[in-house]
């Protein structure tokens, strides 16, 4: 779905107006440093697809005769690290093919090295055009972006599109506003693997980045069209974490729908985010997935402008 030009001067406008003030409260991540930066780790799914986890996001390379199709390029800082493990572990000589689950740096970040060597960068439409606006990932300092023109997407889809890339038939489809309204999946048919992006976090909480489209309903949504796509062999990558089953991705929708459920009967009360989280709707599942001030913050805040009254 391609957003009009009057909500992307808003979302711009509300963005650069109010980002300071409203994620200086939330927990900030710690920055990762070169000393102690993980090393790139590999999973090998089978002698074609790997996964590669310690660039700040879990990145899926697959090898084909022309080269490496990669999705998500971790944080630029680890970018160098990446491509040279990711080369190593598929024994190819270069990138072909970059695709960006979303905008957020952890998946961009090797956007602009990449496209300096000729790789083509695939994305949803709108996240190439929220690459092009300087940009706060909520619980990080400092703005991202604006990415140079030629390190942006240079292909983009709006809601479903098919490939073929090294025996793999890859289809990409459009998850609307799930945690940014960018988020796209791809489903690789042969290896009966799924992978989810920022949709899907296991490990912590999921970020729900209200001012680039997310809202938790969304994030409902696109947990639903992810286990409609799933069989009980599927092997699912998560932004962060390791891979899930059919059945885990069900019990986080399940979840997330609950939290849901629980914010909006909140919201309904009048009930402002401090006094949301006092209300403790995920108190038996922080015990597993650890402390959720900031999820709750954003989801309930990304409810405001689906549930506002008409003016």
């Amino acid at each position: 779905m391609q957003k009009t030009p009057d909500r992307r001067e808003f979302l711009k406008t509300a963005l650069c107006a109010s980002a300071a003030l409203s994620f200086s409260q939330l927990a900030i991540r710690p920055a990762l440093s070169r000393d102690r930066a993980p090393a790139i780790a590999p999973n090998r799914l089978n002698d074609h697809l790997v996964v590669l986890s310690g660039a700040g996001a879990n990145c899926v390379a697959v090898h084909g005769p022309e080269g490496v199709l990669l999705l998500d390029g971790g944080l630029e800082e680890r970018s160098r690290d990446l491509v040279k493990a990711v080369l190593k572990e598929t024994s190819s000589r270069r990138v072909h093919t970059l695709v960006n689950t979303h905008w957020h740096p952890e998946q961009t970040g090797s956007n602009e090295r990449l496209a300096k060597a000729g790789a083509k960068i695939v994305a949803h439409e709108n996240t190439r055009l929220w690459l092009g606006y300087p940009l706060q990932e909520p619980g990080r300092q400092g703005t991202y972006g604006p990415l140079p023109p030629k390190a942006r997407p240079s292909e983009t889809l709006y809601s479903e599109q098919k490939m073929t890339f090294g025996g793999e038939q890859v289809e990409y489809g459009y998850l609307l506003q799930a945690h940014t309204d960018g988020d796209i999946f791809a489903f690789l048919r042969e290896s009966n693997v799924l992978v989810a992006g920022g949709v899907v976090s296991n490990e912590g909480w999921p970020v729900i980045d209200y001012r680039t489209g997310g809202w938790i309903g969304g994030l409902v949504d696109g947990l639903k069209t992810l286990v409609s796509l799933a069989d009980d062999h599927t092997l699912i990558v998560p932004a962060n974490g390791p891979t899930l089953t059919k059945a885990e991705l069900e019990a986080q929708r399940a979840m997330y729908a609950t939290i849901f459920d629980r914010l909006q009967k909140l919201l309904r009360k009048g009930m402002g985010p401090d006094e949301v989280i006092a209300a403790a709707p995920t108190q038996e599942f922080d015990a597993k997935w650890g402390d959720s001030t900031q999820f709750v913050t954003l989801a309930f805040k990304s409810m405001w402008g689906h549930f506002a009254p008409d003016a």
